[in-house]
């Protein structure tokens, strides 16, 4: 079951906008890592469903996130199809993200009161998730995409929370480009993950390059909520 109510988890969200996005194998190193990101500042981690048995990695870092990160929503992303999505609510998801927009996923998710961001990629499918109750969207894939899509949507529909997965840098100008453009938050994979470091399982060093990019997000977040 999920530890917060979802309205709680899109409050996260908003409040915390960096979503690091990972798959890993090893449970030990997917602890230390969550750790570490929890020590940084970020509150909302998105565990990715693209290996075999994710599921049974994802159940035991469910358990160890509701006892050593007890503010972290953790949820799980490229779920595809409803039957997948109600195995991992089962296992204490807070949040469902999907790569695309699927109406039974949604139908899941809003009878169980489960926080879910559908991906989507033009503005029928935008409209289509927030008529099925999306409180956010996920534009995907962003580095096709682009911060231009954003404006696109935010001119006609301006109420819409948007987060921007793929085609984010955890840098000052790609940064600065997404939030200008209008997004709510953005979810980084790799980059936010540097190979060196996770080789060396130097979680010091990874909790230090988290906390620059939520220093750095945080910053270009504020200046561009005061141009608003």
């Amino acid at each position: 079951m999920s530890k917060f109510r979802r309205l709680e988890v899109y409050q996260k969200f908003i409040n915390f906008p960096i979503v690091p996005l990972l798959y890993h194998e090893d449970i030990q190193d997917c602890k230390a890592i969550l750790s570490a990101s929890y020590k940084a500042g970020i509150r909302v981690f998105e565990f990715t469903n693209r290996g075999d048995f994710a599921h049974e990695i994802f159940a035991e870092l469910s358990k160890f996130a509701k006892k050593e990160c007890p503010e972290m929503a953790l949820g799980i992303g490229t779920i595809i199809d409803a039957g997948t999505a109600s195995l991992y609510i089962q296992l204490g998801a807070d949040f469902i993200v999907t790569p695309n927009l699927v109406e039974e996923l949604a139908k899941v998710c809003n009878r169980r009161k489960i926080a879910w961001i559908p991906g989507i990629a033009t503005m029928t499918e935008a409209s289509k998730a927030e008529e099925l109750g999306a409180e956010f969207i996920k534009i995907f894939p962003g580095q096709v995409l682009g911060p231009d899509f954003v404006k696109a949507i935010k001119g006609p529909m301006p109420w819409t929370n948007i987060m921007a997965t793929g085609g984010v840098e955890p840098n000052a100008e790609s940064i600065k480009k997404w939030f200008e453009a209008g997004v709510t938050c953005v979810g980084l994979g790799s980059q936010l993950f540097p190979k060196k470091i996770m080789q060396e399982k130097n979680w010091e060093a990874l909790e230090k390059t988290m906390f620059d990019v939520v220093a750095l997000v945080n910053e270009h977040r504020k200046l561009c909520i005061e141009l608003i």
